[in-house]
């Protein structure tokens, strides 16, 4: 064998032991410069991530990301395969609304360990290693639905909360929501049920709590799926003087409480700024940039009056 041809192999041979000591093809290096990032929203049957996908998109565009995105329709199962379908795949980064905060930790271990880096927007995850979580400061939003509660009220009156416990962020807005209602010895929180974020679940849940509760003054909705749910059961019943608060400022929501029922009032996200940060988050760390490890986004509150309504 000549010392060319011996040459050639070991030059072969070389190239081959640098791709395999490489993990995954890196999408970078793909001749267009673009960086892959594989998304699993929780659903987009839901205005608040249409919104929010829809500003990731666009600004995608304008960073140079390569986007696939799909939906778990709030199913972890489903949400795992994706997962383990982008670290198949060799994506160069991963978006997660985790279906489950605690459920996806196993997930997000194993892109941990494929050394893809995983960032989550609007809900957060309980485990795993999570390079920037972007999210409303739900904390803050539970507080002001319940400082508004508390003025309607007047300080006096039995509230119960429609919950969907098993998220984060749901749990952050129920933890801001009783730090406000705690300021007020005359409300008392006297029940909370989950209807797992879900119109359908949250009128069957709301019709319970109203046989339950003949005395019922307030119900914190955790967001506008179930706002609306509670609002049906409510007019169902013919109860009177409920006064039901939510969360998002879903575009339905704003007109419920527009035309005065007694959906009063939504704290609100807004998901056009999640989405867009989250693009930018990702971006800038792909890039060498260091990002923050919590990027909270504002939040606000509106009722008739904010909305146009007659007071």
């Amino acid at each position: 064998m000549t010392r060319r041809v011996l040459w050639v192999l070991g030059i072969i041979v070389a190239c081959s032991l640098l791709a395999s000591c490489s993990g995954k093809e890196p999408q970078k290096g793909s001749g267009d410069g673009q960086f892959t990032v594989g998304v699993s929203l929780l659903t987009e049957e839901h205005p608040f991530y249409r919104q929010l996908k829809s500003a990731f998109l666009a600004e995608c565009k304008k960073r140079n990301l390569k986007p696939i995105v799909l939906s778990c329709n709030m199913d972890l199962a489903t949400q795992t395969a994706q997962i383990e379908n982008f670290i198949t795949k060799g994506v160069d980064a991963m978006v997660v609304c985790p279906a489950e905060s605690a459920g996806i930790v196993g997930a997000i271990r194993k892109a941990n360990a494929a050394g893809i880096p995983v960032f989550t927007a609007d809900i957060a995850a309980q485990g795993g290693k999570v390079v920037s979580h972007i999210a409303s400061d739900n904390v803050q939003g539970g507080r002001l639905a319940g400082e508004y509660m508390a003025k309607l009220l007047k300080g006096k009156g039995n509230v119960v909360i429609i919950n969907h416990p098993v998220v984060q962020s749901v749990q952050d807005r129920v933890k801001g929501f009783r730090q406000a209602i705690a300021k007020y010895p005359g409300i008392k929180i006297v029940d909370d049920q989950a209807a797992e974020g879900q119109r359908d679940k949250a009128v069957t849940v709301t019709e319970n709590l109203l046989q339950k509760h003949k005395k019922l003054d307030g119900i914190f909705a955790i967001n506008d799926s179930t706002a609306l749910g509670a609002l049906a059961a409510i007019e169902q019943s013919g109860r009177k003087n409920i006064v039901l608060i939510g969360y998002d400022g879903d575009p339905e929501a704003r007109e419920k409480i527009r035309a005065g029922t007694a959906l009063k009032a939504d704290a609100v996200q807004y998901p056009r700024e999640i989405g867009r940060i989250t693009a930018d988050t990702v971006a800038d760390y792909l890039a060498g940039k260091k990002v923050k490890p919590f990027i909270p986004v504002r939040v606000g509150i509106v009722d008739r009056a904010a909305l146009g309504g007659k007071s």
